[in-house]
């Protein structure tokens, strides 16, 4: 901790308190130590009446659209901090982006991320289904704009202090 700078019990991990008000800071993982890390997220993007099975098909008008989806998903998993300003850079282990429609017009786009770190992963998976969800927009916006990332959500976590996590049912 730095000069009159406290972490209160409750309060957001990345937001010091002090004389002059509060200030973000990156959280000192310095005296943790590494464990194996690991983290599923999902985005689900939606697709107007008989779109998604076309796409899945024959890809859309820019080529192959999960592949070049999947590997937008890896790479910026991979840049995770230079997304999100007070992510640790880590090393990851594997990064895996997956399709699956939900039905006839809802894709799932998971992303699960692994590493051994003193940190964990999730903003890794959460930016990877994000920016493959992204790329999907992107590749087949041509054929509708009114397709739409309709979520980003952390689905399961384990590893670290507070132990293994996964999302309840909806």
């Amino acid at each position: 901790m730095h000069g009159d700078l406290q972490p209160r019990e409750s309060e957001l991990s990345h937001v010091r308190s002090g004389p002059e008000g509060a200030r973000s800071t990156m959280v000192d993982v310095g005296a943790k130590t590494a464990g194996a890390r690991r983290a599923t997220a999902r985005a689900v993007v939606r697709f107007p009446e008989g779109l998604l099975a076309k796409v899945l098909a024959g890809g859309g008008p820019k080529g192959p659209v999960t592949e070049v989806a999947r590997v937008a998903g890896i790479l910026a998993a991979k840049r995770t901090p230079e997304w999100i300003p007070m992510c640790h850079v880590l090393p990851l282990d594997h990064v895996d982006v997956e399709f699956a429609p939900l039905d006839d017009r809802r894709l799932e786009v998971r992303c699960t991320s692994a590493c051994t770190a003193k940190t964990g992963v999730e903003m890794e998976a959460m930016v990877g289904a994000a920016a493959a969800a992204l790329a999907v927009y992107d590749m087949t916006k041509a054929l509708d704009p009114a397709i739409s990332i309709e979520s980003v959500e952390l689905l399961a976590k384990s590893g670290g202090k507070s132990g293994p996590w996964l999302r309840p049912a909806h």
